[in-house]
């Protein structure tokens, strides 16, 4: 006769989240070489093999790591809300994050952003609607900006006030300020990356000028860090949805029931 037991498999917290941080790091550096010796650096002639190590033409593996890395995030954060609701301790604020990181992945993935920034310039060109045209004279870098900043600005600062309450591990509060370091260093390389080539803010004219290289070679490798940066912030973000999961499971371990 078997009698029912419990069988206690403990999960160790720390060495989790940091495999899962030095797996998506080293990923993401892997990216960043296959782009500088394959892609730039010409390993290969083969166009389709170079477009896919293409870190700047967003569709290619760099692109899918991304946006896969960011639905991940954004499912971990949909897990603690789970979590606090099953626990009486529901709180919209993760509901919010989760739903936000998983409309980035999809956009990241299907370029939503860029593409209706261009339809607004395309509306802009063509003379049917004034009121976009000024609108968008308003920015002189691209048209999306003007439309998404705002809005992603708007959830990021309320993000940022919700998790700097309810964060409690060790160093999460300091990984969050490294990812909004991150995003908003990345955000800015994408501004000076939209301006004219004259304009007076575009400092990647000056280093093209002051290294006397190509245009093409600076912008490349700013967008390639630009890139590098969005998914390092997601790496961030990821690891301290997945260390407050922790301790709102306040694990022990996993009871798994052996049926007799």
């Amino acid at each position: 006769m078997i009698n029912d037991s419990n069988i206690m498999v403990n999960v160790p917290e720390k060495k989790v989240v940091q495999v899962l941080f030095i797996s998506a790091v080293v990923v993401e550096v892997l990216l960043v070489l296959l782009d500088a010796f394959i892609n730039y650096g010409k390993f290969t002639d083969i166009g389709a093999i170079r477009r896919m190590c293409n870190i700047a033409r967003e569709d290619g593996m760099a692109t899918w790591f991304a946006s896969t890395q960011t639905l991940f995030a954004g499912l971990t954060a949909l897990v603690v809300y789970g979590f606090s609701k099953r626990l009486c301790r529901p709180s919209i604020g993760w509901l919010v994050t989760a739903l936000f990181f998983i409309y980035m992945a999809f956009d990241d993935g299907a370029q939503i952003h860029e593409r209706v920034g261009t339809a607004f310039k395309v509306i802009a060109e063509r003379g049917d609607d004034g009121i976009v045209g000024s609108f968008l004279s308003i920015s002189p870098s691209y048209p999306w900006q003007l439309v998404f900043v705002p809005i992603f600005g708007v959830i990021g600062l309320y993000m940022s006030y919700f998790l700097w309450k309810e964060l409690s591990a060790s160093g999460s509060r300091i990984l969050m300020f490294a990812a909004l370091a991150a995003m908003g260093f990345a955000v800015g390389l994408d501004f000076i990356e939209g301006l004219d080539k004259t304009h007076p803010w575009n400092i990647y004219t000056l280093i093209r000028d002051f290294f006397e290289t190509r245009s093409y070679t600076v912008w490349h490798f700013a967008k390639v860090l630009e890139e590098f940066l969005e998914m390092l912030s997601i790496s961030f973000f990821w690891i301290v949805f997945a260390k407050h999961l922790f301790y709102v499971l306040k694990p022990q371990g996993f009871a798994i029931k052996v049926q007799p």
